[in-house]
């Protein structure tokens, strides 16, 4: 952001109707550019499909275990390019005339598969839908006050599929107007988006495309070591939560005892090497912190501060504190990232219209390579605003949608009334704006951040009569809107930055959320219907289902039914989770890169330590493979890391099928002291 004024200005009628002479200079040299609808192609189409449904599988499952979910951008890009290459390549061999796969093409592949899973997190599957049903109201407890019978709506394919077509379009809608504004006028780079222009490029070219070859080679063959690994894996799970290697006590039975062992897990160090250090070593800090210390030392005092004889899953006991002091560690950090991020927009916003740049509309070139320099920004600026999406379009398209949903949500969600989805429709653009801005400068998307915020406000207005449904269909409608606005908003630098147009952007961003709204829900359905999804002795715990009912019934009932001293330690937890964050911010970057992040760090004290251990698996060993070859280390980590979660993630769909015809593991391999 920093050498923003030394770039060029532009203005746009310039850009649309480029002078000849300007024109002519690059019109030669450079590459032909598919027009928007030969960008989008039956093949990509069935290619984003098919990766949609394989992410879409391993976002549920990383969703319904631990709740963090790596960046999967590169992976699509890489898959894409495999999958089309592989096709193309089949299909000449055999004597067929193909059209030549293009790096727009490319882009529009990875844009739709990006909108397809996106739909498997924003969408509630691991949190607000799953903590309206009816394991997680009895798992909170019948007795429990604010938790009623009536605040429950269990899963269903029909209504979860209508749900996300009434609220998974309106983000991107919402922001369309504003894609000059926040790409060419604000510069804003979106890393993630940009990271991906650059492999997508890099793809299409000679070197590119043999360095993309042995990636796809690594992939593939780390595929197949996670697939065999974890089908040889099921052989020994038995029956139940306590055999099998994801129960193997490879630190000792004590440490065990306190959820500290290595679970051999791909998935989980995968997610290690993908994940940046400080993340892995905050989410270890938070385990042994929290199992290491706190629990131990909470449990000493039962009888004291709880009854010593209540279930593991009771709220009044130790399970309470565990949740809570997540729920604080969570808010803490996402709080502070809130204001931080509205102060920078606000503060950039404040800057850009008090020194707005004042340089001369043709700059100077000093030498060829300037010149070159120039012209392809030019040409970048010129295919981003060729394709205009009317803004009248996205108007009418929002308020219809608005009024759509406005009218449906009542019928799904009865407590939700009529007017109070409307409220949330008028002030929405204006955070899904903060939130793209934000995406834009830190690459860090608080859609789940803003989802809390709805939840809270929309179940304390509703109160004791359906107040806990309210809030929990309220945070969904907040999360798909900002949520899905960053994500066009950052495909649309990807493609501005790839040469693809705008629209086929927009369009593959809408059918790619069509794709997810129907994907989503049937792989979804897919665990649903094999595991059992919520319950504490699953595979399949999903986390966040208590923590979100648990928001929703604080929003309503308030602070009075908390564990003894537990206000006081989430209190501490919350104000120490804003102040750690200040620190990172006002020390030098070198001393703020050791310092831990308290959202990575709050989600193993709920958990448990295992995957934490997977995952610092995974970051010694991306550490070590750092130290002895680095530039291997940057080309192939990525590709083995996904490699070995997708490889995980496809054994699930066997591992499910086995389950839904109650074929269970032979063996069960479990461990008990000699004594």
């Amino acid at each position: 952001m920093g050498t923003e004024n030394n770039r060029l200005e532009i203005s746009e009628p310039l850009l649309v109707e480029p002078d000849n002479h300007g024109g002519s200079v690059e019109s030669d040299d450079l590459e032909k550019i598919p027009d928007w609808k030969e960008q989008i192609t039956v093949r990509g189409l069935a290619v984003s499909a098919l990766l949609g449904t394989l992410f879409c599988i391993i976002t549920h499952k990383l969703n319904l275990t631990v709740g963090i979910i790596p960046s999967l951008n590169v992976a699509a890009g890489l898959l894409g390019f495999f999958f089309v290459k592989s096709w193309t390549g089949v299909l000449s061999k055999i004597g067929f005339s193909v059209a030549p796969f293009t790096k727009q093409e490319n882009t529009v592949i990875q844009t739709c598969v990006v909108a397809c899973y996106g739909l498997a997190f924003s969408g509630g599957f691991g949190s607000y839908i799953i903590a309206m049903d009816e394991r997680t109201y009895k798992l909170i407890g019948t007795d429990y006050p604010g938790n009623r019978a009536e605040d429950v709506i269990n899963p269903g394919l029909a209504w979860m599929i209508g749900f996300l077509f009434v609220v998974s379009f309106l983000g991107l809608f919402s922001l369309v107007p504003l894609r000059k504004v926040m790409v060419l006028d604000y510069k804003l780079t979106y890393p993630s988006g940009t990271a991906t222009a650059m492999l997508i490029n890099s793809f299409h070219t000679n070197t590119g495309a043999e360095l993309a070859g042995k990636q796809v080679h690594c992939l593939g063959k780390y595929l197949g070591i996670s697939f065999i690994w974890s089908c040889f894996k099921w052989f020994f799970s038995g029956v139940g939560d306590s055999c099998g290697f994801d129960n193997f006590p490879t630190l000792g039975l004590e440490l065990y005892k306190n959820t500290f062992y290595f679970d051999f897990s791909p998935t989980y160090v995968g997610c290690g090497l993908i994940c940046p250090h400080i993340v892995n070593c905050s989410v270890l800090l938070g385990a042994i912190i929290s199992w290491g210390f706190l629990w131990p030392f909470v449990t000493r005092h039962a009888g004291n501060w709880y009854p010593a004889d209540l279930e593991s899953n009771d709220f009044k006991g130790l399970y309470g504190y565990k949740v809570f002091i997540a729920i604080s560690l969570i808010l803490g950090d996402g709080l502070y990232n809130l204001i931080k991020i509205i102060s920078l927009t606000v503060k950039e916003i404040c800057n850009k219209s008090t020194t707005k740049s004042n340089l001369p509309l043709i700059k100077e070139a000093t030498d060829g390579e300037g010149y070159k320099l120039i012209a392809e920004e030019r040409r970048k600026d010129e295919v981003f605003l060729k394709d205009r999406i009317p803004t009248w379009f996205a108007a009418s398209g929002y308020v219809g949608l608005a009024a759509i949903s406005t009218a449906t949500m009542p019928m799904i969600f009865p407590p939700l009334k009529w007017y109070l989805v409307l409220s949330a429709y008028v002030v929405a653009p204006a955070l899904a704006f903060c939130n793209s801005y934000g995406t834009g400068l830190t690459d860090w998307s608080l859609s789940s951040t803003y989802g809390k915020l709805g939840l809270f406000l929309f179940a304390s207005l509703v109160g004791d009569n359906g107040g806990v449904i309210a809030g929990l269909a309220a945070c969904g409608v907040m999360m798909s809107i900002v949520s899905t606005a960053a994500d066009l908003m950052q495909d649309f630098k990807t493609g501005y930055l790839t040469l693809s147009s705008a629209k086929s952007m927009f369009v593959s961003q809408l059918v790619g959320t069509a794709m997810g709204c129907v994907i989503a829900p049937l792989t979804f359905w897919l665990f649903w219907s094999a595991f059992d999804i919520g319950l504490p002795d699953s595979p399949y715990k999903a986390p966040y289902a208590v923590i979100f009912r648990e928001m929703a019934i604080l929003g309503v009932e308030g602070f009075s039914e908390l564990p003894k001293h537990c206000l006081a330690m989430c209190c501490g937890f919350f104000v120490a989770a804003f102040l750690v964050n200040l620190l990172r911010d006002v020390v030098p970057k070198k001393i703020a890169q050791f310092i831990p992040i308290p959202m990575a760090m709050a989600v193993p004290f709920y958990i448990g330590a295992y995957f934490a251990i997977d995952m610092f698996v995974g970051t010694v060993i991306l550490f070590i493979w750092e130290r002895i070859n680095r530039k291997d280390a940057e080309d192939y980590a990525g590709a083995v890391a996904s490699g070995l979660i997708c490889g995980d993630g496809i054994w699930t769909i066997p591992s499910a099928v086995l389950s839904i015809f109650r074929i269970n593991p032979p063996i069960c391999m479990s461990f008990n002291p000699t004594s």
